[in-house]
């Protein structure tokens, strides 16, 4: 045995040896195989099918028309829990609806409506991306009902949704006969002292 075959023999207890030139070629010639034979991967959607519409649920008693447009239905003073939500507008395919109007309004954290003005109203429009948010108050316990938000929601030139949004935790939801679990704010906690959620509108466009 000479040197060489001597050294390759210890590269080799040592699982350090290259495997022969005629080898690396083959492997390379599979791998570039292989590669023009798999299908190609789609492209990952930037959004997933949104799944079924949004429930339409009961206007209810206090909605009130020609809200102001504003993002914060916050009034100078209120107490109570501060609370952002945001979301999207989608169609049933998942995608965004811009300039779609959404109408909140809601009693405030003592369970009070305002009917002679506009707290806790407001109304605004979804951005390019269908994008809206809304800074209000943890809404309090109406006599009767759950905690919930009422909304309004359309796309240009379409017809409205009505539905109701709510929260979860809330002991008053099992007893509540409009509350249904598809219209559940969804990553709820706290986040520097004040309550966020999410939600997303899906309307059958």
């Amino acid at each position: 045995m000479n040197e060489h075959e001597m050294s390759r023999r210890r590269l080799v207890e040592l699982g350090l040896a290259l495997p022969p030139v005629a080898a690396l070629f083959a492997g390379a010639e599979a791998l570039v195989r292989d590669a023009k034979t798999a299908p190609l991967l789609a492209a990952t959607p930037m959004i997933l099918d949104a799944d079924d519409p949004t429930p339409e649920l009961t206007e209810g008693p206090y909605f009130t028309a020609s809200s102001p447009r504003r993002r914060s239905i916050v009034t100078a003073g209120a107490v109570g829990t501060r609370l952002t939500l945001t979301g999207r507008v989608l169609t049933t395919a998942g995608k965004p609806v811009p300039k779609a109007l959404i109408d909140f309004w809601q009693c405030d954290a003592r369970g009070v409506y305002d009917n002679s003005g506009y707290r806790f109203r407001g109304h605004q429009f979804t951005d390019t991306r269908g994008r809206y948010t809304l800074t209000t108050v943890v809404p309090g316990l109406y006599p009767g009902r759950t905690k919930h938000i009422h909304v309004k929601v359309q796309a240009p030139k379409r017809s409205v949704l009505t539905t109701q949004l709510f929260f979860p935790g809330v002991s008053g939801n099992g007893a509540d006969s409009i509350f249904t679990r598809e219209c559940l704010v969804s990553g709820w906690r706290v986040v520097d002292g004040r309550r966020v959620g999410r939600f997303d509108f899906v309307l059958d466009l």
